[in-house]
This record gives C-alpha cells, sequence and structure tokens, in this order.
C-alpha cells in the first residue's frame, strides 16, 4: 500500500533555499500516487523567517543571511552540526493530523535523546523539545493540499552563537543547547539515524527505501 512505501533521503550539507524550492516544487507536483519522503540533512548558516515572524525578533543576524520562508512558526537559525528532517507526507493519506504529526516529531526526538540518557521534554504552550529549561529542537510545518512539508531541527554538535542574534522562535533569552554538550564523543550520524529510526517507526512505514540525492 502506498501508505506504508516511504523514500528516505540522506542529504549532506546542503545552501536552504534551493532545498526549500525544492521541497516546494515536491509538494505541488505531487499527485494521489506519489510516494511520501523524509529528507535527512544539514544546512550551511541562515535564518529563517516563518510566516508569524517579527522583524523585531532579529537582533542582530550580521553576516548570516535572513530568508522569508512559508512555514509556521517564528525566526530560527540552522547551521551545521544541526539534523533537519524535512517531512514530505500525504497527511490525508495517512489519515495523520497536523497537532498529531507535531506530537509525533517531538516524541520522536524525545525518544532519540533518550537514548542517549538524556531526559527531555515538550511543552504544549511552546512548540519544540527542551532540555532542563533549554531548547535542544525546533519545529515548523506547512500543510498544503493535505501534505505537509518542511519539520524539525535537532542541535547535535554546532556552533550555537547564532542563537544569541535573534530571539529564538520568538522568546527574548530563549537558551539553547545541544546534545554534543550533554553526550561525550557524540557520534553526530549515530543520532540523526536515532532520529529517523524514531520517525519512520511512530509514522508506521514498513516499506523504506533510501538514497542520497534528491534526483
Amino acid at each position: 500500500m502506498l501508505s506504508d512505501q516511504l523514500i528516505v533521503r540522506d542529504l549532506g550539507l546542503l545552501p536552504y533555499e534551493p532545498t526549500w524550492l525544492r521541497m516546494q516544487a515536491f509538494t505541488n507536483e505531487r499527485d494521489a500516487d506519489a510516494v511520501d519522503e523524509i529528507w535527512s540533512l544539514q544546512h550551511e548558516p541562515v535564518f529563517t523567517q516563518g510566516q508569524a515572524g517579527k522583524q523585531e525578533h532579529l537582533l542582530n543576524p550580521g553576516d548570516i543571511p535572513v530568508v522569508q520562508v512559508d512555514r509556521g512558526g517564528q525566526v530560527t537559525y540552522h547551521g551545521p552540526g544541526q539534523a533537519i528532517v524535512y517531512l514530505m507526507l500525504n497527511l490525508k493519506r495517512k489519515k495523520v493530523g497536523v497537532r498529531e504529526l507535531v506530537t509525533i516529531m517531538e516524541d520522536a526526538v524525545v525518544d532519540t535523546l533518550n537514548d542517549f540518557q538524556v531526559k527531555a521534554y515538550a511543552k504544549p504552550d511552546a512548540p519544540g523539545v527542551y532540555v532542563d529549561d533549554r531548547k535542544i529542537a525546533s519545529l515548523g510545518l506547512r500543510v498544503r493540499r493535505g501534505c505537509s512539508f518542511h519539520g524539525l531541527a535537532l542541535n547535535l554538535a554546532m556552533d550555537l552563537e547564532p542563537f544569541l542574534r535573534i530571539n529564538p522562535c520568538g522568546y527574548a533569552g530563549m537558551e539553547m543547547t545541544q546534545l554534543g554538550m550533554l553526550v561525550e564523543d557524540l557520534d553526530q550520524a549515530q543520532a540523526s539515524q536515532c532520529l529517523l529510526n524514531h520517525l519512520i517507526s511512530k509514522l508506521g512505514y514498513s516499506e523504506v527505501t533510501r538514497k542520497t540525492t534528491l534526483d
């Protein structure tokens, strides 16, 4: 069944804007027979400002580009050492609502961190995942014609300084953390794979094809 099939693309380090445009194109052009896809990657440094984003939350972006995007949420930072997962899913076919998908994403991150003996939690009033009141993962989705795109970002082992140039997700003074500060000798590839495995399991895909390009 199509609802059981998934393509996972492990894409490495990519610039933000071309990837975003490919996500949009995939979502706009997909038909009822298109197989769902999850893209796993990292981004070159960029601030992205969601549809609810306010200019005052960009404190001092400096030399890092700012891109206005079509996901929900405020402003966040992406950079090397951060696991990005984009979910291009036919939610109607999967019979998954948006709120349910957000919960699945948060639970997958919590379970991933638990694999590394790190206790994390989600907040009902502030989407994302937290460790000791510090944010470790951010979420932002867009749904078009019953299909999702955009996704989540989990901080693994990155330069956190750029988060000081913004109010992360619109919260002044929000402290950020990352798994590499909580775990010795973190294997980023292992952490990314754990996250994918939890997402695939929670979403109920049984036929998974893995690719390393967008072609």
